[in-house]
């Protein structure tokens, strides 16, 4: 089993707005195909909160393969509807983790 993980920075002047949208829109459009499952929103803690805050999507899927197919044919559209909502006041990072039996 594959973790998807993406840490979103998100800039304090836009976070009322952009952490409903990870919530009520990003997550369930990326859960739609079925391909990934069981997500998680969660506040990552850090001491320095000047700029922003950031916050951790994960959701699991299969394997590599399928997490590839989900990119190329639904994740990339909605990573562009991130951006295009928020511009460069979201900024995020993929990690690929394994879970560990």
């Amino acid at each position: 089993m594959i973790v998807y993980n993406t840490t979103f920075h998100i800039d304090k002047d836009i976070l009322d707005d952009a952490l409903p949208y990870l919530a009520k829109i990003y997550i369930p459009k990326a859960m739609a195909g079925g391909f990934l499952r069981q997500p998680y929103l969660r506040r990552i803690l850090q001491t320095n909160e000047d700029a922003g805050e950031s916050y951790a999507v994960q959701f699991h899927v299969k394997n590599i393969d399928t997490l590839n197919y989900w990119l190329e044919k639904e994740g990339n559209v909605i990573h562009q509807a991130l951006t295009g909502q928020f511009g460069d006041k979201v900024v995020g990072f993929t990690t690929l983790l394994e879970e560990i039996d």
